[in-house]
């Protein structure tokens, strides 16, 4: 009976595996384009592609027979299905050079300082997935209740991905806040016929916030798609918030390695006090290696950013790899004690735990 069962339940997975698939590999008019604009290093006038990599060809995530390997063969170390949270409540505001930041989960941080109050790709909701009834499931509550969210000024959306761009969040924030929203190119088009307003800019190029602050889009390595046929139509991207005092803030989003170049072009930009770097998801290495860093690689990308601190993210909210919950993170850790990195400047926080970052000296 429990072997049948096994059996039941990868056919259903496999059925599964299908019907993602389908969006990919049958119909055209899934297709979207979100950006047109001249070609670039690093767009063909048709598709972004990284400078670093050659243009055009599927992204590794989407090669069927690796993804229907990946969920039907028990690869994946079992998550438990939920981890208790003790939701915070932050101030209104942090006047001056103090820097309070709490890491809500997966990417999402709200980062507090000299009267701002940042987000980055917000996602409140319990499934990273264009489904509410499938897909990746939250496991970690929000480290903060939505209701308790200060006023939101600034949010920053990296890339197009369910995980990254929850588009329930951010018409909730943009309903309640009107933040200044600031993206890459094409995510702003995505944005818009959902109601909701933001600045898309390419790599290279800044935003204005208020006198003495902007911000930068930055270069990274990773790629972009809400439905398969769209991949790649609209740009995906770091970025660094200048400070007045106490050094700037990094973002790297999700990113792989690349050419490893782009966190060198990031710290150009002045001192980095406080920077946001994904620890994941590691296996499988080769469907994941080309446009995520494994543990050991976000400390080397610390190390080559020079920051002053670091928060690990992108780990222990939704299982998107077959890493166990602490998996990532327990590597960050072999890999900081290898590189001779203070595991005190890139540390992990449970969510909703506050961190008050020093300043740049």
């Amino acid at each position: 009976m429990r072997r049948w069962l096994k059996r039941l339940g990868r056919a259903l997975l496999a059925l599964l595996v299908v019907l993602l698939l389908l969006p990919i590999v049958v119909p055209p008019f899934l297709d979207r384009v979100y950006y047109t604009g001249p070609r670039s290093a690093h767009f063909d006038g048709q598709r972004f592609f990284n400078p670093d990599e050659p243009a055009g060809g599927a992204p590794t995530y989407f090669n069927p027979a690796r993804i229907l390997r990946f969920l039907t063969g028990g690869e994946r170390t079992p998550w438990p299905r939920h981890v208790p949270v003790q939701p915070a409540h932050p101030p209104r505001k942090v006047a001056g050079d103090a820097m309070r930041v709490t890491w809500i989960g997966h990417a999402t941080v709200l980062i507090q300082t000299q009267g701002l109050n940042i987000l980055t790709d917000p996602i409140w909701s319990e499934r990273a997935s264009p489904f509410p009834w499938f897909g990746p499931r939250r496991v970690r509550a929000p480290g903060v209740r939505f209701e308790d969210l200060p006023k939101i000024d600034l949010v920053l959306v990296s890339h197009n991905h369910y995980d990254h761009m929850d588009l329930p969040t951010l018409a909730r924030l943009w309903a309640r806040d009107r933040p200044l929203i600031v993206t890459s190119l094409g995510n702003d088009t995505i944005l818009a016929q959902h109601g909701i307003t933001a600045i898309a800019r390419d790599w290279g190029q800044s935003v204005a916030v208020k006198p003495g602050v902007s911000v930068i889009v930055e270069r990274v390595h990773h790629w972009g798609s809400r439905w398969g046929r769209d991949r790649a139509r609209a740009l995906w991207s770091g970025f660094t918030v200048t400070l007045p005092r106490g050094g700037n803030i990094f973002f790297a989003g999700d990113t792989g390695r690349g050419d490893m170049r782009w966190p060198l072009e990031a710290k150009a930009h002045g001192p980095i006090r406080f920077a946001m770097i994904p620890v994941g998801p590691n296996r499988p290495r080769a469907m994941m290696h080309p446009n995520h860093l494994d543990s050991a690689d976000a400390v080397e990308l610390f190390r080559l950013l020079g920051a002053k601190s670091a928060l690990a993210v992108h780990w222990g909210t939704f299982q998107l790899g077959a890493d166990g919950i602490d998996e990532a993170v327990d590597g960050m850790r072999k890999a900081e004690a290898a590189q001779d990195v203070d595991p005190q400047r890139f540390r992990t926080t449970g969510a909703g735990q506050a961190w008050l970052v020093p300043k740049v000296r």
